[in-house]
């Protein structure tokens, strides 16, 4: 595979991110939330994604967390149906009101089973990052991070569990034997 040349569309897309998240924070540290959206582009591009698959993984948060609907349509008009299929794989739900927590959960995990391995690749990405910030806050923190969390610590990292699980059957790559090792780990810390 060869290294992907980052160009003009790259550089757009991290506007636009950057621009779209502007006023998000991230859970418990409340770091500015592009810092994530630079980590799982980081990851697709350390694991020799595409430029597509970077695109995405700047944006994949983007239609859940911005604008629903009308932001998948600028996304589509500004980036493209191969970014916006794989932003679309990584959403959990697109139009309010918001579904239950363990209802979007049990969908995403369906669907990442069917997956397309760039949907499969950028939702890895982003699912061990986020793994690694929650271990990371833990540490800090303790079990006080838990109450950021809607569905608890339990039900969290049961779906963490079962990411690992799924990946494991779609596939297995240095990013799924990091995040199996950090979900390990925080499920260890935690006598889960």
């Amino acid at each position: 595979m060869t290294i992907p040349k980052l160009t003009e569309r790259f550089e757009a897309a991290l506007v636009y991110a950057t621009r779209l998240h502007a006023s998000q924070t991230r859970k418990i540290s409340g770091i500015p939330y592009v810092a994530h959206l630079l980590s799982v582009a980081a990851l697709v591009l350390e694991a020799r994604g595409t430029e597509e698959e970077a695109i995405a993984a700047l944006l994949h948060d983007s239609i859940e967390d911005q604008g629903g609907k009308s932001t998948r349509e600028e996304i589509r008009q500004r980036f493209g149906e191969i970014v916006l299929a794989i932003v679309d794989g990584c959403t959990e739900w697109d139009t309010p009101p918001k579904p239950p927590w363990l209802e979007r959960k049990q969908r995403y995990l369906e669907n990442l089973r069917d997956a397309l391995p760039s949907v499969r690749l950028v939702s890895l990405a982003d699912k061990l990052h986020n793994a690694r910030s929650l271990l990371a806050d833990w540490q800090q923190h303790g079990d006080v991070i838990w109450a950021d969390f809607s569905a608890g610590k339990e039900k969290t990292l049961w779906f963490y569990q079962s990411l690992v699980q799924v990946y494991q059957e779609t596939g297995s790559d240095w990013m799924t034997k990091e995040l199996k090792r950090v979900v390990s780990q925080l499920c260890q810390d935690n006598l889960v």
